[in-house]
């Protein structure tokens, strides 16, 4: 089983964790990965871009000129394609580009996820991160005691306000809770730093 240091807020260490196999140790499917990244990526896209076809472009009801004896090329109408003001051949139109993944699949992700992050040794793992009042110096201050630079993604147990208003300034530094975390955020961040509570829930749900 994984073992990994505990630390407090202020980057001394507080004991060391055991972690499950079953969550935080399991072997990496780099194709699942993928095939969840890409799908929440697709399901961020607004997919509004919308243009008109012949038929809904209006006028063009009247035969622009003869049929025959003009010289040019026959035209029914002036809202096709090659006129000016005319549709849009295989016009885009509002859509989801966002497909179904199966639950299994997902949890698979999200195990390989976390695992990906104990194999690469960027898991920091707080005994209780909990602030008493809205404060961005103490988010700060917390990361530079704990030596985290760039991207990096705070997960709680539950939503926490005052950590969210606190960290939100901060240039990299993105804060989930269990309930809202995902395989993206996590794959994008440099270090996960996340509550002891927030692993044994991590734990109970997808072991």
């Amino acid at each position: 089983m994984p073992k990994t240091d505990v630390y407090k807020m202020d980057g001394s260490r507080a004991g060391e964790i055991v972690l499950s196999d079953k969550v935080f140790g399991q072997e990496i499917n780099k194709t699942v990965l993928h095939t969840v990244v890409v799908n929440y990526l697709a399901k961020q896209r607004q997919g509004t871009q919308s243009a008109k076809t012949r038929s809904e472009v209006s006028g063009g009801g009247a035969k622009p000129f003869r049929q025959k004896g003009t010289g040019r090329a026959r035209q029914g109408s002036t809202r096709a394609a090659q006129w000016i003001k005319g549709g849009i051949i295989f016009a885009p139109k509002p859509r989801d580009y966002g497909f179904s993944v199966n639950k299994k699949v997902k949890a698979v992700a999200m195990r390989s996820a976390l695992s990906a992050k104990v194999l690469d040794n960027e898991i920091v793992v707080i005994d209780k991160l909990e602030l008493a009042d809205v404060k961005t110096k103490s988010v700060v201050n917390m990361l530079k005691d704990l030596g985290v630079e760039g991207r990096a993604l705070i997960v709680t147990c539950d939503k926490n306000d005052n950590l969210y208003l606190s960290a939100r300034n901060i240039y990299g530094v993105e804060i989930s809770y269990v309930g809202m975390l995902n395989v993206y955020e996590i794959m994008k961040a440099g270090k996960l730093i996340i509550a002891q509570n927030a692993v044994e829930k991590l734990e109970e749900v997808y072991a």
